[in-house]
């Protein structure tokens, strides 16, 4: 039979997806494990866009008693092999499932505005309580001025808590809630808020959840049957968790529910098989894989999976990192100052953090190691393996994350150095195009107003190494950039591998010298040439391009460049 499902990009709506006979990657093991996990509370910390609003829906379809017409959208899945389970449970309870992901407010008062509209329209689906007889009047008068949103703000920060038990009494049945991107506000709080003042914009969020939420899911047992809420991170200590114990977080360095969120190898080969890409399928792999949650370690990118299968045309390009404002994570890596890692990071190189399961926002003003944190659930790196208590090995995923990173780079070099984007392109191309004189010109321009002989500190040669590393990230759309790599008989320090191979391949071995005491300039001068010699001799001697051989790349195709450091000047070819 022809395959004739298509992809409804932007839609997590469960019944919407599954009607209009689109693909649906089968996650619903996941109503199973959620059911019968022993926490009444269970919170899923995801990055953004990995499938979790669409779960929070497909839940609320398959267990909402008021969806009884819709059992038949479940046929066809996993789920359905469990009868005695479906039997028991599908279509059995009152369920609230409210997202807070659209609270994107830069104030406080704007905030509450918004989740006034949003409370009062979730009111909305459940007019007909308004009819119930196990409503009192004073609740029925409450209901209306929630829908009205002229209630107090007591009465909107006791509203979820007070429908799960107009629910409860209306059925005479527990109710399941869901929250989904339960952050969202305090994310945005976060980026607005003043920490001198007390009445802050954060702090007003905060407050206001830990009622909102807090009296929902904490001591809410008679009404409550089970709940779960969605994010990218647990807040910390001081928030909305202070006095839980019925919740149960599993983050993506959890082994459970790690492949309920995201595509699994076998998902993305599937869906790429039924609309005939599997053999793009390593070009997908490096673009879009390479998370690990819990002992899941082949998890791929579901947003940029779909974009570029229904945009298949458009080739491989970034989908998921171009979706929503990323400048919570630039403003934090800029401030904390963390371009040595970043760029080791941008060479492939991995590096060893601790993460913090609980994350308190307002630490960062004394704790900057939390950007890792920050970063990895956000998605931007992913964990390798654990090798001591909370500490990681991590990376960047993939090459769709690797733009950003090159992006921030250049934000680096921008801000904090007041160096011009067109420098940076125009240095970068010289190189490519083997224009070595006009390449040394703006290099020197580059690594002259980055390098200080503080930065040099106790390892210049590394520094060096990592700046020029810096500078050639931004052509990482159109070339792999490998930094101390094996080759021939022994590591090259730097090797550019262009996509293209008919465009030349570039190796770079560093050297670095230091001016004697009361030298003459014309030995200084011969000791650089000498070194420059050195340097071009050993990538010859030890055969450093064999790599770029191997990718097709022709030996007359292959520029060779040696850089000798001198204190902080840079020279490649030779002095007259």
């Amino acid at each position: 039979m022809k395959n004739n499902k298509t992809l409804k990009i932007g839609s997590s709506n469960f019944k919407m997806i599954i009607e209009g006979n689109h693909y649906f990657v089968d996650k619903t093991a996941l109503i199973y494990e959620f059911f019968y996990t022993q926490d009444d509370v269970n919170l899923m910390t995801r990055p953004r866009r990995f499938g979790k609003t669409l779960n929070l829906s497909m839940l609320d379809y398959f267990f909402n008693i008021n969806n009884d017409i819709n059992k038949n959208l479940f046929e066809e899945f996993e789920i359905s092999k469990n009868k005695d389970f479906c039997e028991k449970n599908q279509n059995k309870y009152p369920v609230i499932n409210l997202t807070l992901k659209d609270i994107d407010e830069n104030n406080w008062e704007d905030c509450f505005e918004a989740l006034k509209d949003l409370i009062s329209k979730l009111y909305k689906n459940f007019i007909f309580l308004l009819n119930s007889e196990k409503m009192m009047d004073y609740e029925k008068e409450i209901f209306m001025k929630i829908i009205r949103r002229s209630a107090k703000r007591i009465d909107f920060k006791n509203s979820l808590s007070d429908l799960s038990e107009y629910l409860r009494k209306h059925f005479n049945k527990k109710v399941i809630i869901l929250v989904d991107e339960y952050d969202a506000p305090i994310i945005k709080a976060f980026r607005n808020s003043n920490y001198e003042n007390e009445k802050t914009y954060y702090n007003n969020v905060i407050n206001f959840m830990q009622t909102f939420l807090g009296k929902t899911f904490k001591g809410n047992e008679e009404n409550l049957q089970k709940g779960m809420l969605t994010g990218v991170m647990r807040v910390g200590r001081e928030s909305i968790f202070s006095k839980w114990n019925n919740l149960k977080v599993f983050s993506i360095t959890s082994p459970y529910f790690s492949d309920k969120f995201g595509f699994t190898e076998k998902e993305t080969k599937k869906i790429l098989k039924y609309f005939s890409l599997e053999n793009n399928y390593s070009g997908v792999k490096k673009w879009y894989d390479g998370y690990t949650f819990g002992d899941t370690s082949v998890i791929y990118n579901p947003w940029s999976i779909v974009n570029y299968i229904a945009y298949k045309e458009e080739g491989f390009k970034a989908h998921w990192v171009n979706t929503s404002s990323d400048t919570l994570i630039r403003e934090k890596v800029i401030e904390v100052g963390i371009e040595k890692d970043f760029k080791k990071l941008l060479s492939g190189g991995k590096l060893e953090k601790q993460l913090h399961e609980s994350f308190v926002f307002q630490d960062f003003e004394k704790k900057k190691e939390l950007i890792w944190t920050l970063l990895t659930y956000s998605g931007y790196l992913t964990q390798i393996k654990k090798t001591k208590h909370n500490n990681y090995e991590l990376k960047i995923p993939n090459y769709e994350v690797n733009t950003l990173f090159k992006d921030i780079v250049v934000d680096w070099f921008e801000i904090k150095y007041e160096l011009k984007q067109e420098l940076l392109v125009t240095t970068a191309n010289h190189l490519i195009n083997n224009r070595i004189t006009e390449f040394e010109s703006g290099f020197r321009k580059i690594i002259g107003n980055t390098i200080s002989y503080f930065d040099k500190g106790g390892e210049p040669e590394r520094i060096y190494h990592v700046y020029t590393l810096g500078l050639l990230s931004i052509l990482s759309d159109d070339y792999i950039i490998k930094s101390n790599g094996e080759s021939g008989d022994g590591r090259y320090d730097i090797l550019l591998i262009p996509f293209d191979r008919t465009k030349s391949g570039i190796v770079i071995e560093f050297k670095q010298i230091k001016k004697r005491h009361n030298e003459k300039d014309e030995t200084f001068k011969k000791r650089i040439n000498k070194s420059l010699i050195k340097a071009k001799e050993q990538i010859n001697e030890n055969q450093y391009y064999k790599e770029l051989i191997a990718n097709k790349i022709k030996e007359n195709n292959i520029i060779k460049i040696p850089i000798v450091f001198a204190g902080k000047n840079p020279y490649i070819n030779l002095l007259k």
